[in-house]
């Protein structure tokens, strides 16, 4: 089929909807199908149009269905959809409406929507190849964490530097901070931060390949977000055998599974120095998180992903 994958993000942007975009059209072309990726609907023919979030793609959305009502439109639900947009914002709602089917990035995410879309719904995990090189935990002097996330307020991204400044003056833990600065007064908290704590150091975007060496090299990552529809990056974590701290949300608890030990109360600055000491100092407590995170990478197994696509775009073309 030939296939339009609409994305508003810029391309040259390296956030998460880019790096889902490249990967799904990846994966659209292993199985023989002719896949563009675009910021917005062209109106040129094509047999599906795959719209990555609800409200930002609207206008995409409308437009194809107008022109090509009887054809498949697939909406992708992203975090801000599902815990924002589609409670309050029109044409977010309307586009659950006009789609034929929807893709969840998690299985909490049906909670979220209402009865009747759920029988036009299916979640698929987003995939993350094996990382090369894993790091071993305690192979350096410091405990390393990564925070991988752009400066924008739906990550909360300067939690983690604001609760190791709690931590006591014999750890270890040292924080490398990877993101775009989205937003000027998170970008000048991070640099004084970087210049003021020792133990945190905002790097700033990077590709995703270095990306991914920096994760490798963790020993833990550490998701803060009040806001996920899923996370590339938790993917990624599972991916490479690097066990996560993340905040207790539904975006990452469709991933992680209820019974996780390795949450937060998002927001809560002491609960996480709390989580961080103890994943750093109690060997017990960190193998834990280890053997958590392993149990659950089946769940980002490329081979699944792509299966979860084949699947949907076989009951399409029926």
């Amino acid at each position: 089929m030939k296939i339009q994958l609409v994305t508003p993000a810029p391309l040259r942007f390296n956030n998460g909807n880019k790096i889902t975009a490249l990967r799904w059209a990846k994966i659209l072309k292993q199985l023989g199908h002719r896949v563009s990726i675009l910021q917005s609907y062209d109106g040129k023919p094509c047999d599906v149009l795959i719209a990555l979030h609800a409200r930002r793609s609207y206008d995409s959305i409308r437009r194809f269905h107008e022109l090509y009502p009887q054809l498949p439109l697939i909406v992708i639900l992203t975090g801000t959809d599902l815990y924002r947009d589609i409670r309050t914002h029109r044409n977010a709602q309307r586009s659950l409406e006009l789609a034929t089917h929807i893709v969840a990035l998690q299985n909490m995410a049906l909670a979220e929507l209402s009865q009747h879309l759920h029988a036009k719904t299916q979640v698929i995990y987003q995939s993350a190849e094996p990382c090369l090189g894993r790091h071993v935990a305690g192979a350096t002097r410091a405990f390393q964490i990564s925070v991988i996330g752009h400066l924008r307020q739906e990550k909360d991204p300067l939690r983690t530097a604001l609760a190791i400044r709690g931590l006591p003056k014999e750890s270890r833990i040292e924080v490398r901070h990877i993101g775009r600065a989205l937003d000027d007064k998170l970008k000048r908290r991070a640099q004084i931060e970087t210049n003021r704590n020792p133990r945190y150091r905002w790097i700033g975007e990077l590709s995703h390949r270095k990306t991914r060496e920096i994760l490798a090299r963790s020993d833990l990552t550490v998701i803060t977000s009040h806001m996920e529809g899923s996370s590339n990056v938790l993917s990624e974590a599972l991916a490479c055998d690097v066990p996560v701290i993340a905040s207790k949300i539904s975006g990452l608890m469709g991933t992680l599974g209820t019974n996780y030990p390795g949450y937060f109360a998002a927001g809560d600055t002491a609960a996480l120095t709390g989580i961080l000491s103890r994943a750093e100092t109690d060997t017990r407590f960190y193998r834990a998180l280890k053997e958590s995170c392993k149990r659950l990478s089946p769940l980002v197994s490329p081979k699944r992903e792509s299966a979860a696509w084949k699947k949907l775009l076989r009951q399409i073309q029926r």
